[in-house]
């Protein structure tokens, strides 16, 4: 064999080895809005986050509230209102927080995908999690749903539901490796 044929064989293996691709861990959400039939609807506030079994926070992943100003004032004047996320977290944090807080949603079923590789996860340690959705509506009620789940998965996916009954409808966690 040649001396140029060894680094350009050498060298054409490692690049198939670097071509294969790159796995993560992915963590995807399911948050459903429903319809509510009521005289006066506003869009709900709603707060989705990590927190580790010692119950803190270990991640905030979204925060959906009125990003532009009304009558009654801009929209971070009623953050406190969704009181779980805003005691454990919220008060603490600058809004808005990119990547993180948006504008309400409407009614209807709203994805959220997070990989191990974005800041919302990328120092999360694995251990048990459970994810929380709080939802607060103007002239309408509060609602808390909590899904516990491994992180990372381990070999297969795994997956969680919770449903709510009154600001909430349908909410899943889907973790996969």
């Amino acid at each position: 064999m040649s001396k140029i044929a060894v680094p350009v064989t050498l060298c054409i293996a490692l690049s198939g080895a670097l071509a294969l691709p790159a796995y993560s861990a992915q963590l995807d959400i399911s948050v459903e809005v429903p319809k509510l039939n009521v005289a006066e609807y506003h869009r709900p506030y709603v707060a989705i986050w990590l927190e580790g079994a010692d119950q803190k926070v270990a991640a905030n992943l979204s925060v959906w509230y009125q990003q532009r100003d009304s009558a009654e004032g801009h929209g971070t004047k009623w953050l406190p209102d969704l009181r779980q996320w805003w005691r454990k977290s919220g008060r603490s944090l600058q809004v808005p927080v990119d990547g993180v807080t948006g504008p309400t949603k409407p009614v209807g079923t709203h994805a959220l995908s997070f990989t191990d590789k974005q800041p919302q996860l990328k120092g999360l340690a694995p251990g048990q999690y459970t994810l929380v959705v709080e939802a607060v509506r103007e002239v309408g009620g509060r609602e808390l749903l909590k899904i516990p789940f491994t992180w990372p998965a381990k070999d297969a996916q795994q997956t969680g539901t919770a449903q709510g009954s009154s600001e909430l409808g349908a909410v899943a966690v889907t973790v996969k490796p």
